[in-house]
Parts: structure tokens; sequence; C-alpha cells
């Protein structure tokens, strides 16, 4: 086995060493773009030597103009014979496939059971993808990336599509716009991220009170449950504070804990969901709503309350009434076309559950229509 090079890294060596050459020589007056974005453990930074097991290996994206795209089958002509045969002791070629096509990678996962050759065949079946930003980006997002944003566009946008398209790393910009872009989607409007943070702060206003109320009854796994949900309630509210977006399920938790917060609520976080008792998990949980209540206050986007804990009505449960916040965040919204959306609905990940939902661009973009008065 080669030695473990993290898929970022092995790209920028596989454009460097390899691509760039071949189209300097090949095709001297093309102007092109080249990153490593879009689907991918090794795009977010997480990959290790694991993910070497399947979809994983020298590969990048080349953007052209669409004027130049009729040159597109002569270039991954010239790729396929002149590439090397390894990069960093990793195969270049993969085995037999279907067609590796932006649009079939983002609907099917078609490469999922790929696996690179031994590189002893002289044909290289490269994993470069040859396309334009208008068509990868639509295919990641589900709307045209040239074109102006409304408010509900950005909320069928998932956490995941978003990071398809800024995480990763560019290696060439030569067209000049595949920076700007990246920087377009880098974070939302400020009207919509106090929409998000108010939906955020409502959701875990509908279920802070369970865990106690569940545990009160003997129902000790249903309070579990309900301080389950609210940890990942709080967790992904932290990346909404800290301005990131969020991975999927699989990579949550690696992710918030190199959120700078993580210090200060993980401990809070994971001796909640470690506790015996209800009590116990109430207080990790609530602990971790006063750090995230200092943190919301600290950026001073509306009047909020103070950061302290009051019980729950006349019942012995304790909670920071995080409905009080998210009122507060959703007076402090300016902008009419989003104070028309649904109160309390957030964005597509604060209200689907499922990842197939919420990785197919076609369904995210039918979800648009809840969104309607």
């Amino acid at each position: 086995m080669p030695t473990f090079v993290h898929g970022l890294d092995l790209g920028e060596r596989f454009y460097a060493d390899a691509v760039r050459p071949i189209l300097a020589s090949a095709f001297p007056e093309l102007a092109y773009s080249a990153a490593l974005i879009g689907f991918g453990s090794d795009v977010l930074g997480y990959d290790t030597p694991q993910s070497t097991d399947h979809s994983w290996g020298p590969r990048l994206q080349l953007f052209l103009r669409e004027d130049d795209m009729p040159l597109a089958p002569a270039i991954s002509q010239a790729l396929a014979e002149r590439l090397p045969a390894r990069i960093l002791n990793y195969a270049t070629s993969l085995g037999p496939t279907d067609n590796i096509d932006v649009i079939l990678r983002v609907k099917a996962a078609d490469h999922d059971d790929a696996a690179p050759n031994n590189g002893d065949d002289p044909a290289i079946n490269h994993f470069v993808v040859i396309t334009t930003l208008q068509e990868f980006f639509t295919a990641y997002l589900g709307v045209d990336p040239y074109e102006a944003l409304r408010a509900v566009d950005w909320l069928v946008l998932s956490d995941q599509a978003l990071l398809s398209v800024t995480a990763g790393r560019v290696f060439y910009d030569g067209l000049g716009e595949l920076t700007p872009l990246r920087q377009r989607f880098a974070w939302y409007p400020d009207a919509v991220w106090r929409y998000l943070l108010s939906a955020q702060w409502m959701r875990i206003a509908q279920e802070e009170a369970f865990v106690g109320r569940c545990g009160d009854v003997g129902d000790d796994l249903g309070s579990r449950v309900v301080a389950a949900r609210l940890a990942r309630d709080v967790m992904r509210l932290c990346f909404l504070l800290e301005r990131r977006y969020a991975p999927y399920s699989k990579w949550l938790g690696t992710a918030f804990a190199r959120l700078p917060c993580a210090p200060r609520v993980a401990p809070a976080l994971a001796a909640a969901l470690a506790a015996p008792t209800w009590r116990e998990r109430e207080r990790g949980l609530c602990e971790a709503y006063v750090a995230v209540a200092v943190m919301q206050n600290a950026l001073g986007m509306a009047r909020l309350p103070p950061a302290i804990l009051i019980r729950y009505h006349e019942r012995p449960y304790l909670h920071i009434h995080a409905g009080h916040f998210a009122s507060a965040l959703y007076r402090s919204i300016e902008d009419a076309e989003v104070r028309a959306l649904p109160i309390g609905v957030g964005d597509v990940d604060q209200w689907v559950d499922n990842t197939d939902a919420l990785t197919t661009t076609d369904f995210r973009v039918r979800l648009r229509r809840a969104y309607q008065p």
C-alpha cells in the first residue's frame, strides 16, 4: 500500500506534476481553472487511509469556458494517453466503471464501486472531470450560480451542498471566475442568517423541557433520545454562530470538534449524553445552552435575553427559554422577503432529516414549494 497522502494534497500534486504540463504542451492557449471540490471526504479534509477503498485517488475538476467545451473530448484523450500511471504511488487510472460525469456523480454516486487498477493498463481511465463552472455549480446547488438568488433559493441549498462548492482547494483559476463564485456562496446573506438562527433556537425551544419530562415519568430511553436530538441541535447552532456550514452526519462531530467554540460546548454535551440520570442530562445540556447563549449575545444581532437558566413554568425542569432568543432574532430581520417566510421553519437542513433528500438536487429544488405562502 502506498503511503497515505490526503486527497487535497494528492490532487494538487496530480495537477502540478501531470495535468498542467500536458495542458501546457497540447493546449497552450487554453483558458481553464482547476480544483478539487464537490463530493468526498477528501474535499472536506477528513479523509483517512480508510477513505481510499472507494471513489478515491488522484483527481480534480477542469473547468472550461462554454465555447471551449467542444475541446473536452480531445483534452480527455490527451490526458488518457499522456498521464503517468502513478502519482505518489497512487494509480491515476480507475478500473471499469461508468462515465465519469459530474451530473451522474451528484445524482447517483456512480463511482462508489470503482477501484484504481494496478496501473499496468496503458489507457488511463483518468479521474479528471471536464465541465463548465455553470454546469458544475448548478448540478450541486440546483440554482444558476450567476443569477441573483432569492431568500428561498438559499433555504433549499443544504449545508452539504454549499460545502461541496466552497470547501476543497483551487489549484489554478485561469478563468478568474471560480474563486469569486466560491466567495459568493461562502455564507448566507445577513437576513437569511438571522432567519436560520431564529429557527435553530426554535428547534431547541420545542424540546428543551422534554429531557426532564420524559425522565420524570420514568421514560429514561425517551429522555436520552431527546437529549441526543438537543445535543445535535446545539451543535448545529454552533455552526451557525461560527458562520460555518455543517457537514452531514458522518462528519458532523469531526467538524464540530474543530470549531473555536468546541472546547467550551463539547464537554457539556458529552456529559449530557453520558449521564445516567435525567437530572444530570439536563445539567449538561443547560451548561451548553448557557455557553451558546453567551455566544449569541456577543454577536450583538438583537436585543436578546440574558444567558441564564429558568424553571419551565412551575415544573422542576430548567431551560434557557430558547423561544425568547428565537423571537428576538426574528424581530431583528428587516428584509421583507425573509420576513414573509414561514416562521421557525428554517432551511431544508432544519426540517428534513433524510440524507438522500438533502443530497439529491432535484428533490431539494422541489422542496421550494413548502415556502410558498
